[in-house]
């Protein structure tokens, strides 16, 4: 009997992967009466969502709504990333968490359209995703009730407790699945990457198994012999054209994802400080965006002002941070963004970067906006007041040289 609490219709966010697709049913069985409405975001899946609509309706759904949205994700969301050039750990491109605040925003929206109370996600009380999604609603909406079935003692009571007994449940409500006990990979792609958890990659003590592993890009064993350079253009710290030719933001994307991707850049292995707590080990590739991170690197290195560079590189990781609490909409990750914002407006002018075997190398870089001198650069002296440098080296070395007088150091 549904209690006068219980929700009455649920936006859950929907991937059609494990998780989410045994949910459907248990939902059904948990507030028996509920409405369910599936939604799936288009980020760049590739043929992930084939049958998406089919496939939630077999499994319980009473709607389901898909929306495109690879051209907001590659520009209101992967290029303010870029710009900041936030990278989580030295390692993580912060694909997963980049994307949790879009799809949730718009399981938000889709809440109000359709006359919901309620949201929900498949994310287990272990992961990084309950917060992304949550912290979302809780900002956007603060009034939904949240749904997470991976954290209801009633789930856990049925047997639901890990991925094989999630196959099990599958498998004996006639739930199509991808995923076997053999084949136990957890996985999360879109535009900007695509994540590895599971089978062996959760031992740190083993080498991945690439030949299974990897999607997007090839082990390095398979990249070609030969070198390729892309030019890369960018306005402001937005990349814009490939080998000069123009494109919108998920096009530029997925053609780098494709072309680094045949040259095994962006692959790398992580164990991560998950914000709940524990560490996980991971397999991320991320072709595109390393190639484009390598190229915004190389030009921001010759265009922000040496002081505004450091501050901006200090602020990068509070932003990765940020974002990968899931705090994409708290003001502090806003006031940050306008900063780096800010200091991107000289980021403009196009980059080569070398691709080979496994490498993304910027090679060269040319900007209008350029602070780079190359008489002053050089080991000529002419129209340089060499003099100047004893006087700033007995200023700025003064504090040390008392010290030393005072209190002789430990060497």
């Amino acid at each position: 009997m549904a209690n006068q609490s219980d929700p009455k219709k649920i936006v859950l966010a929907y991937s059609g992967g494990l998780d989410t697709s045994i949910i459907l049913p248990w939902l059904k069985e948990r507030y028996p009466g509920v409405k369910l409405v599936c939604f799936a975001a288009e980020l760049g899946q590739g043929d992930e969502l084939k049958g998406i609509e089919e496939k939630a309706y077999a499994s319980g759904a009473d709607e389901v709504v898909v929306k495109d949205l690879r051209k907001e994700f590659a520009e209101e969301y992967c290029f303010p990333m870029i710009r900041s050039h936030a990278i989580y750990e030295s390692d993580y491109m912060l694909g997963t968490s980049i994307a949790r605040p879009l799809i949730a925003k718009y399981q938000v929206m889709v809440a109000e359209q359709t006359g919901a109370d309620a949201v929900g996600h498949g994310a287990t009380g272990k992961g990084n995703d309950q917060v992304r999604f949550e912290l979302t609603a809780r900002a956007l909406a603060p009034k939904l009730q949240i749904i997470s079935p991976w954290k209801d003692p009633v789930f856990i009571n049925d047997g639901l407790t890990d991925r094989e007994t999630a196959i099990d449940y599958a498998k004996k409500h006639n739930i199509p699945i991808d995923q076997t006990k053999k084949k136990i990979y957890s996985r999360d792609r879109n535009l900007w990457h695509i994540s590895h958890e599971g089978a062996e990659i959760e031992h740190p003590d083993q080498e991945p198994d690439w030949k299974h592993c990897l999607v997007m890009s090839v082990p390095v064993e398979e990249a070609p012999d030969q070198a390729e350079y892309v030019e890369i253009e960018f306005d402001k710290g937005n990349p814009v054209a490939v080998n000069g030719q123009k494109m919108a933001g998920h096009d530029l994307i997925a053609l780098l994802n494709e072309i680094g991707g045949k040259h095994a850049v962006g692959t790398t292995v992580l164990v991560e400080n998950r914000l709940v707590g524990m560490k996980s080990r991971g397999v991320y590739e991320t072709p595109g965006g390393t190639i484009l991170y390598e190229a915004h690197k190389a030009l921001e290195q010759l265009c922000i002002e040496r002081d505004l560079y450091h501050e901006k590189l200090n602020l990068a990781n509070r932003y990765a941070e940020l974002t990968y609490y899931g705090q994409w909409f708290h003001p502090l990750r806003e006031a940050i963004q306008s900063f780096m914002d800010k200091a991107s407006e000289t980021v403009t002018g196009t980059v080569s970067v070398k691709l080979y075997k496994g490498r993304a190398l910027a090679t060269k870089a040319n900007s209008d906006l350029s602070l780079y001198d190359e008489q002053l650069a050089s080991f000529a002296m002419d129209n340089y007041d060499i003099t100047a440098a004893r006087g700033f080296i007995d200023l700025f070395g003064l504090p040390m040289q008392v010290r030393g007088l005072k209190h002789k150091p430990q060497v």
